[in-house]
Order: C-alpha cells, then sequence, then structure tokens
C-alpha cells in the first residue's frame, strides 16, 4: 500500500468556477427527452418492448443536445442548462401538468419551467395516457391497497412514478473491456443459443436490445469528441485549446475501448454515470467502491510518472462537481420527502476486498479531499469501518465531519457482511458490498435490490388500534378489539401486530404490482448491460436478470412508537393512572392543542352529512360555519389541564435513547413487528423482501400526514428520523444514545438503518476532539450498530440560516442518508433538522 495522500490542495479556481456556475441560478425543466422519446415511441408500435426502449435510449443518445460547459475537463451533460433535468412521461405524467404553474414557487426543490417546454410537454403526453407504468400497477394492486395509500398507511411512490434506481452497475468492466467488450459478450451469447430453443424470441431481443443500448453510448460519447474538437478550432486560448484536445481524444477512445489512463478512465466513468441517469429516472445510482476500481488506473499512472497527485485530484473534484450537475424533479409532495434536490448517489472508500484483507488506498484518501475541496452534497460520501481499518483514514474522514458538511456516513463491516449474507449473498460478495442510495448495502454488479421500495408508517397502525381500524369513516384496518375492553397490554399489543401484518401485506401487494409493472413497459436493456448475469439469462434487471433480487421497503416511526407503547403499558395496564378511555380521548383531542387539519375535515363533514340526511339544504356558507365552529371549539379548562397532566405523566416516563436496558429491549421487539413480518415475502423477480428501518427526510411530511400518538407527540408533527431517538429526549449524551441504538437488531435490517447525530462543532475541536468522535464510532461498530452519520453545526448558525438564507448559500447539513444545501430545504424540515438534540463529549 502506497504513501497515503493528504495533500489538503487549495481549491483551484476552475473548480470554484465550475461549482459557482451550477448556483447561479434556480434549476430548469426541459423537455428534450420527452419529445425525442414519444416520437421514438410512436415509430416502434409493434415491437418488442425491450428493443422499443433500446431504440428509444439510442434516439436519445443520437439527438439529445449537448454541451460542453466552460471550463470542464470532464464532460457529458443531460440537460442544456447546469443543474437543468429531463422528464419521464413513460413512467408518470399527469403531475407534471398539474404543477406547471408551480414548480418555481412551492416549498422544496423549486424549479423554472419555460412557456415552450410546457407546451412541448402538453403535446407530449397526449401520448402517454393509459401507458405508463404507473397507469399498469394501479390497475394490479387490490381495493385494500389503494384505500391503505389514500389513508396514508404507506407509500410506494418511488417506483410508483419514476423510473428504476438503487443499484450500482460494474463501472470497472467498462474500463477494462469497453463497451465494444459488453457488445461481444452479448453477440458471442446470441450466437450461443438457436432459433429453436423455447424462450429464443425474448431472449434474442434483450441481446439485441443490449447491443444497440451499447452502440448509443458509443455514439453519445463520438458526438462529444466532435464537439470538443469544433471548439477547439475557434478557441484562442492556447491552455483551454488543448484541453479541448485531450477530451476529445478521451471521447474517441471512451467508453467504446478499454481506458488506458486515469484520466480516460474519469471520463468512461461519467459517461456511465450520467447516462444512466438519461435512460431512467431513478434515482441512488451510486458510484460505489470507486477507490478501488480507479485506483489501478492512478496507480499506473503515478508510477510511470504521467500523473501527479495534484493533477489526479483536480480530475476527481471535476467529478465531485459533475456528479452535483445531475439532477431530477419529483412531484410536490415527493419533493418535501426527498428535498434538496438530491440524486443519493452514494460512492464508498474503505474496507475489506474478496480474501478480508483491508484495501484503504491513496484514492480513499483523495476522495475524502475532493468532498473537502468542493464542499457540496454529491456524491453521498460513505466509509466503510471494520476493525482492520486504519487510524489515518478514520481521522481524515473525522476531519471531513469537522466541517460541518454531514460527510462521510460511517458503515459497519462487521454487521452488513454477516446481515447480506444472511439473505442469500455469497461472502465473496458480501465481502465486497457498497451502499446505494441513503444506507441500503448490495453486492455491486450483481444486484437488483428495489430499495427504498416503500415508506411505511409505523404510527398509523398504532392511530388505528384505537379506533378498531377505523380511519375517518372508513374501515381501512382489520376490526380489532375496542380498545375499551382491553384488560390488558398484551391484548393492545397484539392488536398493533395485526394491524402491522394486515398493512405490510398490503404494502407488499403494491410494491410487487409496481415490480411487474416495471418489467412489462420498462425494462432497462442499457442498465442491465452492466449487471449480472443479465446477459447469460437472456432478460432485464426488471424481469429477474441479476444475480441477487430484493425488494427493500423501509419503517420508521419505532421511537415513537416504542415511547408510545411503553407509555400505554405503563399508564394504563400498570399503573392504571389513566383508563384507555381517556387516553384515546385525548389523542382525538390532540391533548387539548386544536384539532388538525384532517380531524377538523372529517368532523366538519360528519355534521354537513348529517344535516344533509335529515334533509337539510347545505350551502357552502353553512358548511364554512360548521367548520369554523370546530376550528374555535374550545375543550372546558378541567379537561385541558387534565391533558397537560397526562403529557407530564408520558414526559416522565422513560424513553428510548438513554441507555435504559428496559426500554431499549422493548424498542427492539417493536422493531420487530416490522422486520420479522416482512421476511415471509416474495417478489415477482424471483427475490426476497428484506427490511430497512429509515425515513429518508419522510418523517417529516409524513408526520404531517399522522395524529397525535401516546407518546405525547402531537398530531401533524415529525416523526422521529431513523433509529435515533425522538429529538430533545435523549438527555444523557452521544454513548448513551449510541448504546440504546445498539440495542436493535441491525442484522435483520438488512436493507440498512439510519442512526443520525448532531455534535456542536465544539465537540470535535482539536486532536482530542477527533480521538473522542472516532471512539465513539468504533465503540458503537463494536456494540454491532450498522451506521452513523452526523451535522456539526450549532442551532445558532441553523436558526441565522434559516432567517438569512442569503448568507448560507453554501451551508451543507446532513439531512438523513444523504446531505443537502440548508437553504434549499423545506421550512418543515429545516425546523426539523434544527431541533435534533445537540450533542458533547
Amino acid at each position: 500500500m502506497g504513501k497515503y495522500y493528504d495533500g489538503d490542495v487549495e481549491k483551484r479556481p476552475r473548480i470554484q468556477k465550475l461549482i459557482d456556475d451550477l448556483y447561479d441560478h434556480m434549476p430548469e425543466i426541459e423537455a428534450d427527452r420527452a419529445v425525442i422519446l414519444t416520437e421514438s415511441y410512436k415509430e416502434t408500435e409493434d415491437e418488442p418492448i425491450i428493443l422499443r426502449r433500446a431504440k428509444a435510449f439510442q434516439a436519445i443518445c443520437e439527438k439529445l443536445p449537448i454541451t460542453i460547459r466552460p471550463g470542464e475537463l470532464i464532460v457529458g451533460s443531460n440537460s442544456r442548462v447546469a443543474r437543468g433535468c429531463q422528464v419521464f412521461p413513460e413512467y408518470s405524467f399527469s403531475w407534471v401538468e398539474d404543477e406547471f404553474d408551480t414548480f418555481s414557487t412551492r416549498t422544496a426543490d423549486p424549479f423554472h419551467i419555460s412557456e415552450e417546454a410546457k407546451q412541448q410537454l402538453h403535446e407530449v403526453y397526449k401520448y402517454w395516457k393509459g401507458k405508463t407504468t404507473s397507469d399498469l400497477a394501479t390497475s394490479f394492486m387490490t381495493d385494500e391497497t389503494l384505500l391503505a395509500m389514500k389513508h396514508n398507511i404507506f407509500t410506494p411512490g418511488n417506483y410508483f412514478y419514476n423510473g428504476i434506481g438503487h443499484f450500482t452497475v460494474k463501472y470497472w468492466e467498462v474500463l477494462e473491456i469497453g463497451y465494444e467488450g459488453i457488445m461481444r459478450k452479448a453477440e458471442a451469447e446470441l450466437a450461443s443459443h438457436t432459433v429453436g430453443e423455447a424462450d429464443y424470441a425474448e431472449r434474442s431481443a434483450f441481446l439485441k436490445a443490449v447491443i444497440i443500448s451499447c452502440q448509443a453510448a458509443i455514439h453519445y460519447a463520438g458526438r462529444y469528441a466532435v464537439l470538443a474538437r469544433e471548439e477547439a478550432a475557434g478557441c484562442q486560448d492556447p491552455v483551454r485549446k488543448q484541453e479541448l484536445l485531450a477530451i476529445a481524444a478521451n471521447c474517441d477512445r471512451v467508453p467504446a475501448k478499454p481506458a488506458e489512463s486515469f484520466y480516460e478512465a474519469c471520463q468512461s466513468f461519467w459517461f456511465v454515470q450520467m447516462l444512466l441517469q438519461t435512460e431512467s429516472s431513478g434515482h441512488s445510482i451510486s458510484p460505489g467502491r470507486f477507490d478501488q476500481y480507479m485506483y489501478p488506473y492512478f496507480k499506473k499512472d503515478l508510477d510511470a510518472g504521467k500523473i501527479t497527485h495534484e493533477d489526479a485530484q483536480e480530475l476527481l473534484d471535476c467529478i465531485w462537481v459533475k456528479l452535483n450537475d445531475l439532477n431530477k424533479v419529483r412531484d410536490a409532495a415527493s419533493a418535501e420527502g426527498f428535498a434538496g434536490y438530491s440524486l443519493f448517489q452514494n460512492l464508498i472508500v474503505g474496507g475489506q476486498n474478496e480474501e478480508g484483507e483491508d484495501v484503504t488506498n491513496d484514492l480513499s484518501f483523495m476522495c475524502i479531499e475532493a468532498a473537502m475541496h468542493v464542499h457540496l452534497p454529491a456524491p453521498s460520501l460513505s466509509i466503510r469501518v471494520w476493525n482492520g481499518s486504519p487510524d489515518e483514514l478514520l481521522l481524515k474522514a473525522a476531519k471531513l465531519t469537522r466541517t460541518g458538511i454531514g460527510l462521510p456516513a460511517y458503515y459497519n463491516d462487521e454487521v452488513i457482511i454477516p446481515a447480506i449474507m444472511n439473505r442469500g449473498v455469497s461472502l465473496k460478495d458480501a465481502r465486497g458490498y457498497n451502499i446505494i442510495g441513503c444506507v441500503e448495502p448490495q453486492a455491486p454488479g450483481k444486484t437488483d435490490g428495489w430499495h427504498d421500495a416503500a415508506f411505511f408508517n409505523m404510527l398509523r397502525p398504532l392511530e388505528l388500534v384505537f379506533t378498531s381500524g377505523e380511519d375517518f369513516g372508513e374501515q381501512v384496518g382489520p376490526k380489532t378489539m375496542p380498545v375499551e375492553e382491553m384488560t390488558g397490554f398484551d391484548q393492545f399489543y397484539d392488536a398493533y401486530k395485526t394491524q402491522m401484518n394486515y398493512f405490510i401485506s398490503l404494502m407488499v401487494n403494491a410494491d410487487n404490482s409496481i415490480d411487474m409493472a416495471h418489467a412489462r413497459r420498462c425494462p432497462l436493456p442499457y442498465q442491465s448491460s452492466m449487471i449480472d448475469d443479465c446477459i447469460a439469462r437472456g432478460k432485464s434487471l426488471q424481469e429477474g436478470g441479476a444475480v441477487y433480487n430484493f425488494t427493500g421497503p423501509q419503517g420508521f416511526g419505532i421511537a415513537n412508537a416504542t415511547d408510545a407503547l411503553y407509555a400505554i403499558k405503563t399508564l394504563v395496564f400498570e399503573q392504571k393512572k389513566v383508563s384507555m378511555e381517556e387516553y384515546k380521548r385525548a389523542l382525538a383531542d390532540n391533548f387539548g392543542r386544536g384539532f388538525s387539519k384532517e380531524r377538523l375535515t372529517f368532523l366538519t363533514r360528519e355534521v354537513v352529512d348529517q344535516l344533509a340526511a335529515a334533509g337539510k339544504q347545505v350551502t357552502p356558507e353553512i358548511a364554512a360555519a360548521v367548520a369554523a365552529g370546530f376550528r374555535d371549539l374550545k375543550l372546558p379548562e378541567e379537561t385541558v389541564k387534565r391533558y397537560d397532566e397526562l403529557l407530564k405523566m408520558i414526559d416522565e416516563l422513560p424513553k428510548y435513547g438513554n441507555d435504559i436496558c428496559e426500554i431499549d429491549e422493548f424498542a427492539r421487539d417493536v422493531a420487530y413487528t416490522y422486520t420479522k413480518p416482512l421476511e415471509q415475502y416474495r417478489n415477482p423477480r424471483g427475490g426476497r423482501f428484506q427490511a430497512g428501518l429509515y425515513p429518508v427526510s419522510a418523517n417529516v411530511p409524513l408526520g404531517a400526514q399522522t395524529g397525535a400518538t401516546p407518546d405525547g407527540r402531537l398530531a401533524n408533527t415529525p416523526i422521529a428520523d431513523g433509529v435515533g431517538p425522538v429529538a430533545g429526549r435523549d438527555v444523557h449524551g452521544p454513548t448513551a444514545t449510541a448504546n440504546s441504538v445498539s440495542h436493535l437488531d441491525h442484522f435483520i435490517a438488512s436493507n440498512g438503518t439510519l442512526f443520525n447525530q448532531k455534535f456542536h462543532p465544539s465537540a470535535l475541536s482539536g486532536m482530542e476532539g477527533l480521538q473522542k468522535f472516532i471512539a465513539l464510532i468504533r465503540s458503537f461498530f463494536d456494540q454491532k450498530g450498522m451506521h452513523m452519520q452526523f451535522n456539526v453545526v450549532s442551532r445558532e448558525t441553523l436558526l441565522d440560516a434559516q432567517a438569512h438564507p442569503e448568507n448560507y448559500k453554501n451551508l451543507v447539513v446532513r439531512v438523513a442518508g444523504y446531505s443537502a444545501l440548508f437553504t434549499t430545504l423545506s421550512r418543515s424540515l429545516q425546523d426539523d433538522i434544527i431541533n435534533r438534540t445537540t450533542q458533547g463529549f
């Protein structure tokens, strides 16, 4: 292993200019891809869907406008303007048209869209009615599933409205043999089969689609070679002229052929990354173990004297900037849950090789250095940690954490490797794992993980226990025993499990319906060309072509559910301080803090319906008066006082997150109510379901759809993020909190867990602060925690940034499994980050 690089090279003017150009305007929605795609679909109506997809991708690569941004060394952009984005009508489209006039003013991730683009998209969308994956998926779902989604028990919106993401392709194979080599593999596979085989028609169509897609990528790079030479011919700056000629030479060779230098490897990598985002609108397309597959090219050039650390660092910095250029537009509701324009491109360094040896290298350090230089949200930099991780790597990572950027996230080899082996991944492949998107582990280049398949709100089934499965007048869940009739906590807990099991089965139905829709309407031949064993199996990733197939929906709300169930157990059934009737009424009354918007609507509708049933004419004015009456209704003073007493009793109970064994063991069991039932289910690709425990940032908007809960949480307020405690309830310091979180069974949550902590900057000051920080990580991982991530920023800074965003344009914070510019987040998400407990040593 060579000398670790710790150059701390000052940010070069080129990099700063590229960054400035990214953020000098609002991101823009462009219509080019949608227009090209639709024209292609109209021309291939009678062909197999896999060939239609390949030919559409080919048309996009041939016709999508291309540009070389000023000063770039790595080229390739799927939008005309920096941070612009295309749209993908084949997945869903109605929401785009519905939001034409609100994109630029919405609270989360606003976009500019021109009148010309609106008109183009309006014409495009006429073709897609009834033809999208979301249309087909909806038709597969049961009525009960759709009802549960309507009542916000869970949301499978990720793949319901968007393309497939959450994977790592074989970047290394493209670097080693190029697309010409992959085409030869597909051609040889096709030649090895005969027309009389039962599946020849489908297999041959898929392999031809792979070849077309690879040819399309090669052609796309060739267009950049031509453009670079054209710009060089007119360039008066001799330095830039040579740079453009070097770019042209790179694009002539890669990604068609094997990379022969580190610069070519960087350019080839980027074409793969960018074109994957052009074929499909899926996010979390993650570069994975970049420091491993790129290192041979760096080492070869360095040893030959063809490159210096400084020059290689500048290329890395350029890639880091480009990763922030990619963008995606989501509907307004989804944007709240994924706020920050994030694409969750997870790049991980460090860890072990197939033989279990540490493989940290110079590039591992240089990737951390690149994050320091550009100080931007992407990539979502991660670090693999195990007992063999060198202290120098952790120290370098801790220095990056101390900058406040929220990077890197830390992952425990000693939990993740056995966890995914338990799901059938071989030891060799498990040791090579990387992280996808937020926190999800997978074997790269071999897995269709379908991570983030749904958000399951563990508090909504708890609400339905109190109403015997009824929600706003509809029977949504099973009709469990009325809580007033329960005589022991076991009955209550069993009712909760009954509600959970029922809704988990409906979530599976939703996920599998969407899964089938993608296989039938939007298989992805370009993506599939770079994941084993699609070529050998003769089928796309969406049809089960991967070696490993999973579906990974995540549950969230463990901390609230634990504290809530413990409060019921203690106050109602053990201490008998509160009756179940009173608890139920307190929740319905939001502990006397005013009715939620949803409950106001329901109560108003109930009275209006009663009036109408009695033959009364209900005018809009009467309905408004009824609503105003409920809104202004004041509960009796004695009732409010009693609710205050109840809240005080709840507050005085022990809480999850403080290293209290009884509570922490209970939290482990509560988590099992989600993770264990999910294991029994299978998906259409021949794989199994596996649980994750994390919310991305959906704990805020989905909390806004959730009523008051028995832990004292008020209606419509955020739910605890990840597997950490409720904000403000962890009062015994970071080590106690980490000890509590480690009690959860992280091995069963093989789709990932997310543990956030926030530190005051003073906690990490000096070498002593860094060493204490590293000790905390090592201690948590020794106790078999899976993941940790950190914000290092003061509450005062965040409040000032909220009040004066113009002064904090470059403030990056950790949101959930990703970082984002603080000022781009919605107000509610900013508040959630501000209110997280600030720790110190």
